[in-house]
């Protein structure tokens, strides 16, 4: 049996990869990510191949009861240790009392594995208590946008690559959160690098993904850090005459962030050090604590503050307050040249 305590999906794969099992894992969240990697790992490593026919059971939550689960649960394998019994969509089951019950003294030979995607088991009920007593429950929280250039760094790295900041920056802005999408594109890049340069770059991010190493959301931030006027307009003025490389308005939050951390940095006790700054912003590197020392010395405080003010007024404009007919790329126009000015 897996370690009850092991709700991290680093601790349930290895106890998996050494046999350890639970008789039942719960796994639950709003990333399906790692639901999906838990799952089909026991579904293909559990049984051997010629054991899968009679012993490993699919099943989805809008068309079964917890009777029906638990039946399942209850038989006995054929020819084989185990039997898996997998049940997608778990969140549509309504009536646990009968996962409840047989939670009681599950069979050591079946392994329960129930997907709930896009929510959670409400903790306070008892089938919860009963998961994490005899089983694994396990949470699939999604992935903060800040999280996302060291989660790329780090997924590189275990595959042998390595990747520059701003291009795990360039990566992380377009791609976003959906980490089924981020994994498949950095998939594609891993797949491009020949084996005598295993190194990614900005260059190998526009051949690759199609992100313009010079038009994109980390040049643009660059731009307004160093107040590059000129650079900044041609950026928003090559979004805007290619809708298709991307949304002016996804840049919006990426920037209000930014001055939002800015505001912060003016209060730290010793705002000229990096590693001050890193420590009070929470960073993830000294050297992303360099933006800030250098907005400080472009931008006064009291025009951070005016100018987090006009975020709100451009994103209820952009929602149609106050403005029945601007489009999106005047809007940004109009940030911009107030941010500057």
């Amino acid at each position: 049996m897996a370690d009850n305590n092991t709700a991290t999906y680093a601790g349930i794969m290895a106890d998996l990869r050494a046999r350890k099992f639970s008789p039942i894992y719960y796994l639950m969240g709003e990333e399906p990510y790692y639901i999906d990697k838990i799952a089909d790992y026991i579904a293909e490593n559990v049984l051997r191949p010629e054991e899968r026919d009679f012993n490993l059971m699919v099943m989805y939550g809008s068309d079964v009861s917890a009777v029906q689960v638990a039946d399942a649960a209850k038989r006995y394998p054929m020819m084989a240790d185990y039997q898996v019994v997998i049940v997608k969509e778990a969140q549509n089951i309504r009536n646990t009392d009968a996962l409840e019950a047989y939670l009681k003294n599950p069979p050591a030979s079946t392994i329960l594995v129930m997907c709930h995607k896009n929510g959670v088991l409400d903790r306070r009920k008892k089938l919860a208590a009963m998961v994490e007593k005899v089983g694994t429950l396990f949470e699939s929280k999604k992935m903060r946008e800040r999280d996302l250039p060291a989660f790329i760094e780090s997924y590189l790295r275990q595959h042998g690559a390595s990747i520059d900041p701003k291009s795990q920056q360039i990566i992380a802005d377009s791609i976003g959160a959906d980490l089924n999408r981020l994994i498949g594109e950095l998939e594609k890049l891993l797949i491009s690098l020949p084996e005598n340069d295993r190194r990614v770059t900005p260059l190998v991010v526009e051949r690759q993904i199609g992100v313009s190493k010079d038009f994109n959301s980390f040049e643009l931030r660059d731009a307004v850090v160093r107040r590059d006027v000129f650079k900044a307009n041609q950026i928003v003025k090559y979004f805007n005459e290619n809708p298709k490389a991307g949304s002016l308005y996804s840049f919006l939050p990426m920037l209000f962030n930014y001055f939002q951390n800015l505001m912060i940095a003016f209060y730290c006790p010793q705002r000229n050090s990096q590693e001050a700054l890193m420590k009070w912003l929470d960073l993830r590197s000294p050297w992303a604590a360099k933006d800030y020392i250098t907005g400080m010395q472009n931008y006064t405080g009291m025009k951070v503050l005016q100018i987090i003010s006009q975020f709100r007024t451009i994103d209820a404009k952009s929602k149609g307050l106050d403005n029945p007919n601007t489009p999106s790329g005047e809007l940004v126009k109009e940030l911009i040249f107030f941010i500057f000015h």
